[in-house]
């Protein structure tokens, strides 16, 4: 490049940065124009809060997701925010907890969205539908799929904020000490099963009962109750179940994957900082992936522990059974939105989405596992 040339190139080159730094000065310009949003982060303010659980006092899995995200919201806070757990009954009873946070007398609570249906019908939607979505698709309905904002405007009325803060994943269909074999087989049965598939089993000609779950295993053993769900092998087996119950039944078609929710005051909530605010989202979230991964890994080892300690048969429901048990499902969704409107909106999103992932499902999830996975 000669000297002439050197001085084009110079010449233009400044030419086109000093149109650059116009262009940039005058983009600053017009974006000091529109208000910057900041966040309202408070470092003088402490808050100290309480969350109460409808599980005993470090219950495995869930009493321990409640501990933990008390002490991710205090680290992640820098102790600004710090929360003190109190199991069910420790501070109020357990299937209180909906009103207490409610009325602002703690600031949250952990439990299961179907213990609220007395106080409306359509928050079992966000728990557990028998026959419904397991836990990747529930996962995927709320946060991408429109659940999330039906879920907020229904608990706003009782002046709630939901959270998503755990899920069981697929549970076990129940311990059994007689065979079903046929749908007859359900006909005066006795089983602890709390929600839809309570009234599902009513259908069937069973009696749906509501057990506190100190009281199940005796219960069980002294012929109160024929057989009752919990949850799946972990607990199960720390029930002690195997050791009193012949057969295990598979697969829990009354709770798929049953989601499970933090639950905060909206007042108290919306009034602290907006930092504080995303931590305790952040901890839910977090809640939420951590109790899947640890039902996971525990369900399989107490399995194995279950099969090779007590004399237990595994068995699979009859397929005529489980289509009669679909029906009877459809038949206790169709009454329920015929009688609720919120229950009719809501399970119209849920049931769309369910539909809509369908195929979707069948070719990833149920392919891979049918025919792809290693065993």
């Amino acid at each position: 490049m000669n000297a002439s040339s050197r001085r084009n190139f110079l010449k233009n080159g400044t030419m086109v940065l000093a149109a650059g730094t116009s262009g940039l000065a005058t983009a600053c310009q017009e974006t000091m124009k529109e208000p910057i949003q900041t966040p309202y982060i408070n470092f003088n303010n402490t808050y100290q809060w309480k969350v109460t659980t409808t599980w005993p006092p470090n219950f495995p899995v869930l009493g321990e997701a409640c501990n933990h995200l008390a002490q991710w919201i205090d680290q992640m806070s820098g102790g600004r925010l710090k929360i003190k757990v109190y199991g069910g009954g420790e501070l109020i009873p357990p299937l209180e907890s909906f009103e207490a946070v409610s009325n602002g007398a703690v600031e949250m609570g952990h439990g299961g969205a179907y213990y609220w249906a007395g106080k409306t019908p359509a928050t079992q939607f966000f728990s557990t539908v028998p026959f419904g979505m397991n836990v990747n698709q529930f996962n995927a309905w709320i946060i991408g799929g429109g659940g999330k904002a039906l879920w907020e405007d229904l608990y706003a009325r009782f002046d709630l904020m939901p959270m998503l803060a755990g899920n069981t994943g697929v549970q076990m269909g129940g311990w059994f000490n007689r065979e079903i074999n046929s749908i007859d087989d359900l006909k005066g049965l006795k089983m602890r099963m709390p929600g839809l598939g309570g009234k599902v089993l009513d259908k069937a000609g069973g009696t749906a009962l509501l057990v506190a779950g100190g009281e199940i295993y005796t219960n069980l053993e002294r012929g109160v109750i024929d057989a009752t769900e919990w949850i799946g092998p972990y607990h199960d087996y720390l029930m002690g179940f195997h050791q009193i119950a012949k057969y295990y039944y598979y697969p829990g078609w009354h709770e798929p994957g049953a989601g499970l929710e933090l639950i905060v005051n909206k007042s108290k909530f919306e009034a602290l900082p907006s930092d504080l605010q995303e931590i305790v989202r952040t901890a839910a979230h977090r809640s939420n992936l951590w109790i899947m991964a640890e039902f996971n890994s525990k369900n399989m080892v107490y399995l194995d522990k279950i099969m090779n300690e007590g004399e237990v048969s595994l068995k699979a429901f009859p397929n005529e059974v489980l289509n009669k048990l679909r029906e009877y499902t459809d038949e206790v969704l169709q009454e329920l939105v015929e009688q609720n409107q919120d229950c009719r909106k809501i399970y119209q999103s849920f049931d769309e989405f369910r539909k809509g992932m369908s195929l979707w499902s069948t070719l990833s999830e149920k392919n891979y596992y049918q025919n792809l996975m290693y065993s």
